[in-house]
């Protein structure tokens, strides 16, 4: 195994964005690719060590810099100075979700047939609006994401399965929002799966997570086990990849 990774630029418009690549070069053929729709912090080693993961499963990993120019913001109010204007306008932010996955598609080492998007808090929400739009992805799996809809948003068709992990006790998505999601899901009737986990918050994927007074706290059970199920979907809609039938 030969894990390469290298950061590769991509246009929205005149922004640049600064996406992160990770592939092993032992497999010569293209193969399929996970997008990692970063958190609030931005496109940072969280989102990185994800892209390399995805790789040395055998896949393309590709962390999308959804703020562009590489931007890492520090404090909350930062954070949120970035993440709050592509919250509220996502026709923009769709635009530029659209821009990383047309990035990654034309990466040689890309079967850009076999595509799925994963994302964190925000990156969630990304993965969401990704599948509501009806991009070509095999799977969209959202982790502690947020849920809620854009507005005037109509339930479509939705092409991808999607996996949505959420601690019941997250105060950034309160029970009505779950439900909601779960009921937009089903007009859309596409393949979708909730896990709810108990005595779980926001950020239970992110070891670091320790800041009750914001509602972040990491949850080693709840993380292994959303996992899991995020590698048993990848491996349901990929493992047939390159083999005749």
């Amino acid at each position: 195994m030969t894990i390469t990774t290298k950061p590769v630029e991509y246009k929205d418009g005149k922004t640049t964005c600064i996406g992160y690549l990770a592939w092993d070069e032992s497999f010569g053929d293209p193969k399929p690719c996970v997008l990692i729709n970063h958190a609030w912090g931005g496109r940072d080693g969280f989102a990185e060590d994800k892209a390399i993961q995805m790789a040395a499963l055998g896949y393309v990993g590709f962390a999308l810099d959804n703020y562009g120019d590489g931007a890492l913001p520090e404090s909350v109010d930062d954070k949120m100075a970035l993440m709050g204007p592509l919250k509220e306008d996502r026709t923009k932010l769709l635009k530029r979700l659209k821009a990383g996955y047309k990035a990654a598609a034309a990466l040689d080492m890309v079967d850009e047939t076999h595509m799925a998007a994963m994302g964190f808090c925000f990156g969630g929400l990304c993965t969401l609006d990704m599948a509501r739009a009806g991009i070509d992805l095999k799977a969209a799996v959202s982790f502690h994401g947020l849920l809620d809809a854009p507005d005037g948003h109509k339930p479509k068709k939705i092409k991808s399965k999607v996996l949505i992990a959420h601690g019941w006790d997250d105060p950034m998505v309160p029970p009505a929002q779950v439900v909601a999601v779960g009921e937009e899901l089903a007009k859309s009737k596409c393949d979708w799966q909730l896990h709810a986990y108990g005595q779980t918050s926001h950020a239970f994927m992110v070891p670091e997570a320790n800041n009750k007074s914001l509602g972040l706290q990491f949850n080693a059970d709840s993380e292994r086990r959303a996992w899991t199920a995020t590698l048993e979907l990848l491996n349901e809609v990929f493992g047939m990849h390159g083999v005749n039938v």
